[in-house]
């Protein structure tokens, strides 16, 4: 009989680098590799335990003078929507949305792209080849799925995968507990669509019918324009030093 213990995953420390939410900040992160038959496992009690997944890479801010990252998860069956969010989902009602096994194509990287080049210009993805994006979304150990929302062509049936244009993608793992948002893009010209909410209440939806309670969005940053959006979804849990608290929106004023 083998007797043998599992390896424990490994965990290292990166060299300090420019913060690019907060100006004047420095940041660092601890990270693990997910790999191996236990990967999936892994990536469920590290995202509970507050870390990302970047490729096969699980990652969590070990900043030394800043904690202003801060893990968020919606709870999915408490969830509700606000009349802006009736709006959203009235406006997406021409959309269809259809998951698929976690793999690129041309068509997607091609809105990848505009999407970089508009909101990204600067970003530390600005330069990202097809190549880059391949393995973006291929260089998965866990459960990972592609969703692709398109505009219903007039005439398609129910049955028939779905051919209309391409306005966004989400790239999600699946977890025992919900649902974690990898990296999500859209066209960034349609914006009275709000293609970014609609993607964050469809995978709520999504959560509700498959009976799990969380949708984690990853990191909030307090004073950050850019993940502000992310509060708007309630109620919501954010992960404290003492674990995961019901996060209440006008405590913080």
């Amino acid at each position: 009989m083998n007797t043998q213990a599992t390896p424990s995953p490994q965990f290292y420390l990166t060299a300090p680098a420019v913060c690019p939410y907060l100006p004047g900040e420095m940041e660092r992160k601890v990270f693990t590799h997910l790999v191996g038959p236990r990967a999936a496992e892994m990536n469920d009690l590290l995202t509970q335990g507050g870390f990302r997944r970047s490729q096969n890479i699980a990652y969590r801010p070990a900043c030394e003078s800043c904690r202003a990252c801060i893990s968020v998860r919606i709870l999915a069956h408490d969830f509700q929507l606000n009349r802006s969010m009736r709006r959203v989902l009235a406006v997406n009602e021409d959309l269809v949305s259809t998951v698929y096994p976690a793999q690129p194509s041309t068509e997607q990287f091609s809105l990848f792209r505009r999407y970089l080049d508009d909101r990204h210009q600067r970003g530390g993805m600005s330069d990202m080849s097809a190549l880059d994006y391949a393995i973006m979304v291929e260089d998965t150990h866990v459960n990972t799925r592609i969703i692709e929302y398109r505009r219903r062509e007039p005439g398609s049936g129910i049955s028939e995968q779905p051919r209309g244009e391409l306005l966004a993608v989400a790239l999600t793992d699946m977890m025992s507990d919900g649902l974690s948002m990898v990296y999500s893009f859209f066209n960034p010209e349609l914006e009275k669509r709000s293609l970014g909410t609609f993607m964050i209440l469809d995978h709520i939806n999504r959560t509700k019918a498959l009976g799990l309670p969380h949708v984690y969005l990853g990191y909030w940053v307090k004073g950050s324009t850019k993940m502000g959006y992310k509060t708007r979804f309630q109620p919501q849990e954010h992960l404290t030093p003492r674990g995961w608290e019901l996060y209440d929106p006008e405590k913080d004023g």
